[in-house]
């Protein structure tokens, strides 16, 4: 996500999402349009807070009080996701950051937890904190004098909607919390791969159910957190499969020992002629005997045909060479080239050194066998992912 930091807390960077700073306005915009009807909210049982009406819509209140809702509300789901933050900090892992953007927020975890109650923990924390800010803002509704009815009707809003954040929060959609409540009970007497091919089905059946409510009420909001349940319960669940099958298996494994490599001073149509013969997309480029870059077909299909034969490897290849050692896993090879964006990696030995070349197409032939041998369906018990969405 396209974000910026604005602060930090516990060490965690606070980051803004870009498209947090559309949703605000909306919100407070919302809020600020339908103040009668949450002071008629609050004003009925169970909260009788005798809030004046008048007062609170007279002039431009009403948008002070959205802005002030909306920012409320938004710090509400910042301390929620510190919720989960702290709590998998007190397990030993790391935040990388907390992000708010359109949809809420997300912790982002830099490991993954090692054992289901420690899944449970970190997932219920969030929904926890959210309660407590729903009972102290009640308290505040309810103790502050009638002549800061602003300020009372600002908490009375908190409360209510901290208690639906924690309801909502925990519904069984996975990836949401509930979700991950539900995959770590199940985790218990199940592989983890199985619980989470469970609850990932608990989660896209729900996000079906929440999509047609978002449609039939022209809610898009409800639409697109259902559409993002149900991509993230597809890419968690898929996830989870391949981390069982790539359990126990190396670089070393899968990589391509014979590679075939091109010299920086060789040109392109030497390069496409090679290509063609070889039936390869991408090539190491060396240069004195050391890799200097990688060239694939589409940095020698950018140069005209009728200039191959003038320009050189070296003058369009990549001088960005990504690395990883034989005996990193085949999940980190994968990762590092999601992360860096490139189609494969350069795997070198113990004195740095090139020994094999990885490419997604490995991966994915790899793991395809391995699916179809069984192998790595019964993983070792490890839970939680890198994120908790609120």
């Amino acid at each position: 996500m396209r974000s910026f930091k604005i602060g930090s807390a516990f060490g965690i960077p606070i980051k803004l999402d870009v498209t947090f700073l559309l949703i605000l306005p909306v919100f407070a915009y919302l809020i600020g349009m339908q103040v009668d009807i949450w002071v008629e909210t609050l004003n009925g049982v169970p909260f009788n807070a005798n809030l004046n009406p008048a007062a609170l819509t007279d002039g431009n209140m009403r948008w002070y009080l959205g802005v002030a809702g909306a920012v409320g509300l938004f710090a509400g789901v910042v301390l929620h996701e510190l919720g989960h933050s702290v709590v998998a900090m007190r397990f030993g892992f790391p935040i990388d950051s907390i992000t708010l953007w359109i949809l809420g927020g997300i912790a982002s975890l830099s490991d993954q937890p090692e054992e289901w109650s420690q899944e449970f923990w970190i997932a219920v924390a969030g929904p926890v904190v959210s309660i407590a800010l729903g009972v102290l803002s009640l308290g505040a509704l309810h103790f502050l004098p009638a002549s800061l009815d602003t300020v009372r009707f600002v908490f009375g809003y908190l409360a209510l909607m901290n208690f639906a954040l924690a309801a909502f929060n925990l519904l069984p959609g996975f990836p949401m919390d509930g979700g991950r409540v539900l995959r770590a009970l199940l985790a218990r007497k199940r592989s983890f791969a199985r619980a989470t091919q469970i609850a990932a089905e608990v989660g896209k059946l729900f996000a079906l159910v929440l999509g047609i409510v978002g449609l039939l009420g022209f809610n898009l909001i409800l639409i697109a957190i259902a559409f993002f349940i149900y991509v993230g319960a597809s890419g968690e669940a898929q996830r989870t499969v391949m981390n069982a099958a790539f359990q126990d298996v190396s670089v070393a494994d899968i990589m391509t020992h014979d590679v075939h490599t091109v010299e920086a001073d060789d040109s392109v149509a030497e390069l496409m002629e090679r290509m063609l013969e070889q039936r390869h997309t991408g090539y190491p480029v060396m240069r004195q005997g050391s890799v200097a870059g990688m060239v694939t077909l589409d940095d020698a299909r950018d140069v005209n045909a009728v200039e191959r034969d003038a320009i050189r490897v070296e003058d369009v290849m990549s001088e960005d060479v990504y690395t990883i050692p034989r005996a990193s896993n085949a999940m980190d090879a994968l990762d590092a080239m999601q992360e860096q964006g490139v189609g494969r990696l350069v795997v070198v030995d113990e004195d740095g050194e090139m020994v094999g070349l990885v490419s997604r197409t490995d991966l994915m032939t790899a793991f395809d066998i391995i699916q179809s041998t069984g192998v790595g369906e019964e993983p070792k018990l490890s839970t939680a992912s890198g994120q908790s969405t609120p």
